[in-house]
């Protein structure tokens, strides 16, 4: 998409990104600092290696269950414009209250001390989830789909979503709700980056569930890219799915692997990898991110697969 780059002549807009040193957080901060922004960030413990696109003295340590610590770093960050990342996503995390404390009690939390500014930001934009949809019957789904959450995760974005429209009289607000999404850096506990790294060490057999499983896959790039058009388009007070509008099965990827490096892997299904909970089939209509950002565009899923392939 056309990239808005801020004149230099201009003091950069201050666009805070919590959970900057996160999987999607550092490519998010990577598109914005192209256009021009001054990118602050948040992580939720001790930063042990520099972000390549976020100075020292502009990131926070910040625990979102903290209320008074919330209050405190947004006061000094004092942001034109907020990406909130930060969120526990794994959907087999063993603490459910893990959720809601972070999800729902730390993004109340920002809102609350957002909405105590003198002057609050232009664009709040809060990362969501396809799974609020679940097991949801029909085609490609669009944002007006009934919430029907299959797990904690799920219920905690849904809760989210709900205490962000109490704030919408008071603060920008937008909506994201991203489908699955990989690429370059995410953690190998994830089904993407699990299968692509058996085939770049040419393992002879690997562990997997339900391999039926069907998903509306996007490259984080350009989820990253969509991120940062949402942030810049006028559009507030609705949701927006971020997503590609076609699905893959896990059979289809570890076919599409097996093409690209020529290498045979036998796959063994485990029940204990299999969820009842787990959502069969999830395709996302993109029409109304597409009206929003028509310069956007998904990237070739077998491009992702080949990035990833061939990263060090």
């Amino acid at each position: 998409m056309t990239q808005r780059v801020v004149p230099e002549r201009e003091t950069p807009p201050r666009v805070l990104v919590t959970g900057s040193h996160g999987f999607t957080g550092r490519y998010v901060a990577a598109s914005l600092r192209r256009a021009g922004y001054r990118v602050l960030g948040t992580a939720s413990r001790a930063v042990t290696s520099d972000h390549p696109d976020i100075a020292a003295e502009d990131t926070y340590a910040l625990d979102l269950r903290d209320a008074e610590q919330v209050r405190g770093v947004i006061g000094e960050a004092r942001p034109d414009a907020v990406v909130h990342l930060a969120a526990l996503a794994f959907v087999g995390h063993g603490n459910a209250d893990d959720f809601y404390g972070i999800n729902v009690l730390g993004t109340r939390h920002l809102l609350e001390a957002l909405a105590e500014q003198p002057v609050v930001p232009r664009k709040v934009v809060l990362a969501s989830s396809a799974n609020v949809y679940g097991n949801a019957r029909g085609g490609r789904l669009d944002e007006e789909t009934p919430f029907n959450p299959a797990n904690d995760y799920a219920v905690s974005k849904v809760a989210m979503e709900y205490l962000a429209r109490l704030w919408m009289d008071r603060l920008p607000l937008l909506i994201a709700r991203p489908f699955n999404y990989t690429g370059v850096g995410q953690e190998e506990r994830y089904l993407v980056p699990k299968i692509v790294e058996h085939f770049r060490r040419r393992a002879d057999r690997i562990e997997l569930g339900n391999l039926d499983v069907a998903r509306d896959f996007s490259d984080v790039r350009a989820i990253a890219e969509a991120y940062r058009g949402l942030l810049e388009c006028p559009a507030v007070g609705q949701a927006v799915n971020l997503c590609s509008g076609a699905t893959l099965s896990l059979r289809d990827l570890i076919d599409m692997c097996a093409a690209h490096t020529g290498h045979a892997l036998s796959v063994d299904v485990n029940p204990r990898f299999v969820r009842a909970s787990d959502v069969r089939t999830l395709c996302g209509d993109n029409s109304r991110l597409q009206h929003l950002l028509p310069d956007w565009s998904p990237m070739p899923f077998a491009d992702t697969l080949s990035w990833m392939l061939a990263a060090n």
